[in-house]
């Protein structure tokens, strides 16, 4: 294509040099006859004048007028067929696991059901007096916290397969682990422990942190209050850089009242950022962007004696909400709209506190004074 048009430019360059040369041999006739009607002017010569011949009507002849067309494109019809022959075409997408050289295709699941009645599974007792909370290592470990400065992690059969200290010797408030494996802690300072070394990862000036979870992209949400506790809010950390604060409503109002109450928080699988608020008896769920969707302040035709006040809370692959009463000795489960679904108030619970759904969707609920974790099978 570029040549053609190089190729056009040239020919056309010739044409109008053409046109302009004639132009200039008319023009160098036309003084050439000025010059000679001067002479005859000043001449006496009568023979002269007689002689000469007009050429008036030659000159009044120019030369045809040149008409220069700019190039244009025409483009030719696509034959997608054949476009397609040329090119290939994209093979729709697909996944598989490779499993000890195995290539194994994942199934297609089918949304899960809420059990009528749900199942203890098995009851871990971890030896605490205040057990605080629990989070899911793998579907058969998990760490738990109390209100000591111990943290253990166990497997299901009830074995203590690691024991960390806080930094500070001081009890954490709040415990979450990573996608690699890491435990992180809130204890005065946020700290995380790899491969037995403890660092610390966040330090706040004139706030305290309570309680963390850790989201599906690897950001730390954290919970925490201000020193003089006139102020609570949630911040996203990348790292130990600040990505994201969530403190008012979209009339300025606070989403959660300044204190120092517990307010333990999860995310969504839509990415909803779940808070359980002790001190206001409700769940604040905002979206990603951090805007109010909804206040879940209990079940309105609920029959529970006590007053809802939550403290742990978690989500499973359904996008559910599930979130301690401990007074009523009960598990509230909502859709991720806010609507009541169902209570967990079987399995002999007591004071339930803490709590996490490993990646099958199996509850593990930490009892507080009891001591006890117990893992529920909850879905079918």
């Amino acid at each position: 294509m570029k040549n053609e048009i190089e190729e056009m430019k040239i020919k056309h360059l010739e044409i109008l040099k053409k046109h302009l040369d004639e132009i200039k041999q008319i023009q160098s006739l036309i003084e050439q006859s000025l010059i000679t009607l001067n002479k005859m002017e000043e001449s006496n010569e009568v023979s002269v004048t007689m002689e000469y011949r007009s050429q008036n009507k030659e000159f009044r002849k120019l030369p045809p007028k040149l008409r220069v067309s700019l190039p244009t494109f025409s483009p030719n019809t696509i034959d997608r067929e054949q476009l397609y022959k040329s090119l290939g075409s994209l093979i729709p997408l697909s996944f598989t696991t490779d499993v000890n050289g195995y290539t194994v295709k994942k199934a297609e699941t089918s949304p899960k059901e809420l059990m009528g009645e749900p199942e203890l599974v098995t009851t871990i007792n971890t030896g605490y007096e205040d057990l605080r909370s629990v989070t899911c290592l793998r579907e058969e470990e998990f760490w738990t916290s109390g209100k000591v400065s111990d943290m253990k992690c166990f497997n299901v059969q009830g074995t203590v397969i690691n024991t960390i200290k806080t930094k500070s010797v001081e009890q954490p408030n709040d415990i979450a682990v990573t996608s690699d494996g890491d435990l992180v802690y809130a204890s005065g300072t946020v700290n995380k422990v790899k491969s037995g070394q403890t660092e610390e990862v966040i330090r706040l000036q004139g706030w305290i942190p309570n309680n963390l979870c850790v989201t599906s992209s690897g950001d730390l949400l954290v919970t925490m209050h201000s020193d003089d506790e006139t102020q609570s809010k949630v911040v996203r950390y990348s790292g130990s850089t600040e990505k994201q604060t969530i403190q008012y409503d979209d009339e300025g109002k606070p989403l959660y009242s300044g204190n120092n109450y517990t307010k333990y928080i999860s995310e969504n699988r839509n990415l909803d950022i779940c808070v359980a608020y002790w001190g206001a008896g409700a769940v604040v769920v905002v979206n990603q962007a951090g805007k109010l969707r909804f206040r879940y302040t209990c079940h309105s035709s609920s029959t529970k004696y006590k007053a809802f006040k939550p403290w742990g809370i978690t989500t499973d692959s359904q996008s559910q909400i599930l979130t301690t009463n401990c007074g009523n000795h009960c598990i509230h489960i909502l859709d991720q709209n806010g609507q009541f679904l169902c209570y967990i108030d079987n399995c002999d619970l007591k004071c339930p506190w803490g709590l996490c759904a490993d990646k099958s969707d199996k509850l593990f609920v930490a009892e507080n004074y009891s001591g006890n974790v117990k893992k529920i099978k909850y879905l079918q």
